[in-house]
């Protein structure tokens, strides 16, 4: 294993890396920041938490120089992972005094406005970003190199026009790179439209499958919730996820958790920015042990620690519980994946289980109290009381 300098990281970088306390390149720097510091566009396959963040960082503030405008623009598909980059930036850029500029939606948007007269590096969400061209606020005319940062999610999500009309205004001998969990036609497309000879990376699970457990429990709807807080309440664990379907139901998850003395909090789209930056503060820190999230919201997020994964609410195809359980088993520590199932969740669960490489055990499930809980009525507003609320459409 070759070390930080000798990948061609350049000192004020390796100084930062050192306060850090990082030791030794994972797998996807190892292999690709020589390349992109050799300056060719590259496609990495590489997943949340692989460190793929210090490799397109080690680039960017090697190309951008202070005081030269915007010459470097980092797109995300959420607002935490635009923060969690835009962060991550600031530390590994702070010997090269690199000014940084986060941008997305749903915050005030003349703060942004302000951060960008001076900013030399841009990290933001699709749509923000084409927001401030739009306005005239962002200038892409000096772009040297672009960043795609979970091009697949963006893509999941809706953004490959915003994509394209962003690439399209950077000037075309610019680098760019393309990190991306899975290869898909559509990714293949914006190579081969806006990348030139890229290189092709790929590099192995960041999650150990011979540390992580598989398992579902079949329960009737209204034991649903009752066997999550039993399991809750009686697993020897670390830090937890718990993913719902949902926003309403996120909600409705983490305040019954409250009810039973589990320290709990959801995150999810519907929250403000500060709020969702506070729950991830205390979920960082232990202070809550619980984190009941969206998809959506839980997308980007690189958290340390995680033992358990639960789907309360089974996902929609197999991409989205890979996604879901690569939050835990990482780096040789032990993970459990645990997915809860009721009649409603077969269908998904079918869909699930078409991808041949996914092994989920079934369990027997241990004797357990009915818990009445509280949920919000769809359409009345009202609240009652029933143990085990009914899921309804979606």
């Amino acid at each position: 294993m070759k070390t930080f300098r000798e990948l061609g990281i350049i000192e004020p970088v390796l100084k930062s890396i050192e306060e850090q306390g990082f030791q030794d390149p994972t797998e996807i720097q190892e292999k690709s920041i020589p390349v992109i510091l050799s300056g060719k566009d590259v496609i990495a396959g590489s997943a949340t938490g692989s460190g793929k963040t210090l490799a397109f960082a080690s680039a960017v503030i090697k190309i951008v120089e202070p005081g030269q405008g915007i010459q470097a623009i980092i797109l995300t598909p959420t607002r935490e992972l635009a923060e969690q980059v835009s962060e991550s930036m600031v530390l590994f850029s702070k010997y090269k005094r690199l000014r940084v500029a986060s941008i997305y939606g749903g915050v005030s948007i003349n703060p942004q406005m302000e951060k960008l007269h001076s900013a030399e590096v841009v990290v933001g969400t699709p749509g923000r970003v084409l927001d401030h061209m739009s306005r005239g606020t962002l200038d892409l005319s000096k772009i040297r190199i672009a960043v795609l940062d979970e091009a697949d999610r963006m893509l999941d999500m809706g953004f490959i026009d915003d994509v394209n009309n962003i690439l399209r205004e950077c000037p075309a001998d610019r680098q760019t790179l393309l990190y991306s969990a899975t290869i898909s036609s559509d990714i293949r497309g914006i190579a081969q439209r806006y990348m030139r000879d890229p290189v092709v990376l790929r590099v192995e699970a960041y999650v150990d499958p011979s540390k992580l457990e598989q398992f579902y429990y079949q329960v009737p709807v209204n034991m649903k919730f009752s066997l999550l807080a039993h399991l809750l309440k009686n697993e020897t664990s670390g830090l937890v996820m718990v993913f719902c379907n949902t926003q309403r139901f996120t909600d409705v998850v983490a305040r019954n958790l409250q009810k039973q003395g589990i320290q709990a909090m959801a995150t999810h789209g519907g929250l403000s920015q500060s709020k969702r930056n506070h729950t991830m503060e205390r979920f960082h820190e232990g202070k809550v042990g619980v984190l009941v999230c969206t998809d959506v919201a839980a997308r980007g997020l690189h958290i340390e620690g995680v033992s358990h994964v639960y789907n309360y609410d089974i996902p929609k195809e197999s991409k989205q519980y890979i996604h879901r359980i690569g939050r835990t088993a990482r780096a040789g520590h032990e993970g459990k994946a645990i997915s809860i199932l009721t009649e409603r969740d077969y269908e998904n669960f079918d869909r699930v289980l078409r991808d041949t490489s996914i092994n989920i055990q079934k369990v027997d499930v241990p004797r357990i109290d009915r818990i009445m809980i509280e949920a919000p009525q769809r359409r009345e507003g009202r609240f009652f009381r029933k143990s085990g609320f009914r899921h309804g459409r979606r």
